[in-house]
């Protein structure tokens, strides 16, 4: 059982208490919107009651944003993801490797998010499946699960996958060939991938260029920033393995639904003075815990930065876990490696899990402790865009 510790000061405080410029983007107004009602009357709730004749207590459960972006939510939906790729895992050894993108780029990766984002994730995992493929380092086809990141510890743009790839694969046949026993830390070489995977994203960027899909900011001179990007070193960083399946587990739980910051790093909010004051890991500085203030309005700047377009997939499969079929090749795997295959994933109704993973019991009575609490109403309370905005400018006043 999770134990819960509130936090200091939310993001959600900081955007009901400041007056900020509205963004452009209107979806990344509504993401703000959200995650500053989140948990309010604003989005409904359920009311619940003590059915005891000497409590009679009345306990208002107020409804989520459920927003990917928004702090507050998402441990359980989190949850059940991670025991949907429980049933994907492998009882094989399993790497991490990160592939990050010169900050040069980053002016052009804000202004087409979308595509280069995606850009990112197939170049990074078009070069694992490439030296993947080669005999001399397995010969095989890998199961990659890869998370996009785009930020850094102080809030800063900085796009980059996590990938978690397998320690072998599978052939034709779906039999398992386990990756070559040898002294290196990652199954391929790390500087030979920096470079085929440089190349494969500055050639996939030159056809974007040319079909007219990517345009170049008008003060940019194209041929001297490919220049410079193709003499940088492109980083790829491979990390020890895992210790095994429930290592990557424990992995992708701290990691998979990750938001830019969380509320248990933020320290203070100073509204008279407008600051924010956060914590963050100096890794320049050995790693360093250290402290950071700034500004509100800059403070929600670099967060809007890490708010992903609108429906854009955040975590995404290839080779043997790619989407199709998968768990018929995982099951026939299991079965060729002579083990049982995975039996299915079991829906866990809320009330169990919420007791389970956080000791919340929906029906125990706040006040008099007993299991009495009864569900007496639900409200949907939200309004519509279109009635909210009809609400606020009725009908013969201006807008």
């Amino acid at each position: 059982m999770l134990s819960y510790t509130p936090p200091r000061a939310t993001i959600q405080q900081l955007l009901q208490n400041q007056v900020l410029p509205v963004n452009k983007n209107l979806h990344v107004q509504k993401v703000l919107q959200r995650i500053k009602i989140c948990r309010t009357s604003a989005l409904g709730y359920h009311m619940y009651q003590c059915s005891n004749e000497k409590c009679r207590h009345v306990k208002y459960q107020y409804h989520s944003c459920k927003d990917r972006h928004c702090p507050n939510c998402g441990a359980v939906k989190k949850q059940e993801w991670i025991e949907a790729r429980m049933q994907e895992l492998l009882p094989v050894k399993y790497y991490h490797v990160v592939f990050t993108l010169p900050h040069e780029l980053n002016s052009l990766m804000m202004g087409h998010r979308r595509l280069l984002y995606k850009l990112l994730f197939d170049t990074s995992a078009q070069t694992l499946l490439t030296f993947a493929k080669d005999e001399e380092y397995l010969g095989a086809i890998p199961g990659i699960l890869s998370v996009l990141h785009t930020w850094g510890q102080q809030l800063s743009f900085h796009p980059h996958i996590h990938c978690i790839v397998s320690g072998g694969g599978i052939t034709a046949d779906n039999t398992w060939k386990e990756a070559r026993k040898n002294s290196r830390l990652f199954l391929f070489p790390v500087k030979a991938m920096s470079i085929v995977y440089r190349a494969k994203f500055l050639q996939s960027l030159k056809k974007m260029i040319a079909n007219g899909e990517v345009i170049f900011p008008a003060d940019t001179d194209s041929k001297q920033l490919f220049d410079l990007l193709y003499q940088k070193d492109w980083v790829v960083y491979a990390k020890a393995p895992f210790g095994g399946p429930h290592a990557v587990l424990e992995y992708l739980g701290r990691y998979s639904h990750k938001v830019a910051i969380s509320n248990h790093r933020i320290q203070s909010i100073n509204d008279e003075r407008g600051t924010v004051t956060f914590d963050y890991k100096d890794y320049a500085d050995g790693g360093k815990q250290k402290q950071m203030t700034l500004a509100a309005r800059e403070f929600i700047r670099r967060f809007e930065q890490h708010i992903l377009p609108k429906r854009f997939c955040k975590i995404r499969t290839y080779g043997y876990l790619a989407n199709r079929n998968r768990h018929q090749r995982i099951n026939e795997v299991l079965r060729k490696m002579k083990l049982p295959p995975h039996k299915g994933l079991l829906k866990i109704p809320l009330q169990l899990r919420l007791a389970d993973q956080f000791g919340i019991d929906m029906e125990q009575c706040p006040c008099c402790k007993n299991k009495t609490l009864k569900l007496v109403t639900v409200s949907y309370s939200c309004l519509s865009g279109r009635q909210a905005w009809k609400q606020a400018n009725p009908p013969g006043q201006p807008p």
